[in-house]
């Protein structure tokens, strides 16, 4: 049973988002609180899985508490439940797990809620076989002028040239100045290899290798006409890992 937090200021709305989730199978509510104390307190007692977070608990603020809640259980799945649309990359920033905008819909809450018990689901068979869970469904990335959220299942390839860094997806291209290591900390090395200190990418999209150099290797990719560099090292890492 996944244990569910709805922190919303507004009592009718809290009974409402309660109703919701505890239609779906699996799911209890243990706590609804309507303010930042409360909601401290509660799930510091009672250690929900998930917590549903409006970002206005009547003039505090909802991602302070968010902030405050991950700093216990970094590990918490962060839905936030809200009106307030123009916060998403703010929210994002904490690890949000999910966006809902009211007025709430019981198909895209279940699906929220699906995914979340798939992922412990997952999370049980890497526990029994001593892996972690690890990366984050979403990097925030900051522009000159704008603010994107990028889900790191559409990543292809990232590199770092020039100081810029270049996030490649199947659609399009990113450019960011964050760090291409404080991005390798934010995704999963199951499923991304930081094959180069210039480069890193998607396992699964490796196409073809070729050498390149004494000790390097250039990396054909799948979805893209881009190419990677990867090391001798961890050439022979992936060749171990993948048995070829």
């Amino acid at each position: 049973m996944i244990k569910v937090m709805v922190v919303e200021d507004e009592e009718q709305i809290r009974t409402i988002l309660t109703k919701m989730i505890e239609r779906n199978d699996g799911c209890e509510v243990v706590a609804g609180c309507g303010n930042f104390a409360s909601a401290i307190s509660e799930f510091i007692r009672l250690r929900p899985q998930v917590v549903f977070m409006d970002i206005d608990l009547g003039g505090e603020s909802g991602l302070e508490c968010a902030k405050a809640i991950t700093e216990v259980d970094p590990k918490v799945k962060i839905v936030f439940a809200t009106a307030h649309s123009e916060y998403m990359a703010n929210a994002f920033e904490i690890y949000a797990f999910d966006y809902l905008v009211k007025p709430f819909d019981m198909e895209r809450i279940g699906k929220t809620l699906d995914r979340i018990k798939s992922m412990n689901d997952a999370g049980a068979v890497q526990a029994s076989s001593g892996k972690a869970d690890t990366g984050c469904d979403k990097l925030v990335i900051r522009g000159k002028e704008e603010i994107n959220l990028i889900d790191t299942k559409d990543i292809i390839m990232v590199e770092r040239v020039e100081g810029i860094t270049r996030i490649v997806t199947r659609d399009e291209v990113f450019l960011t100045a964050t760090a291409l290591s404080s991005i390798w900390e934010k995704l999963d090395p199951d499923k991304f290899m930081r094959c180069h200190k210039s480069y890193i990418i998607r396992t699964e999209a490796v196409k073809k290798l070729e050498v390149y150099g004494r000790w390097t290797y250039t990396v054909t990719l799948k979805d893209t006409e881009e190419t990677a560099l990867m090391t001798a090292d961890k050439y022979n890492e992936m060749k171990q890992k993948l048995e070829f």
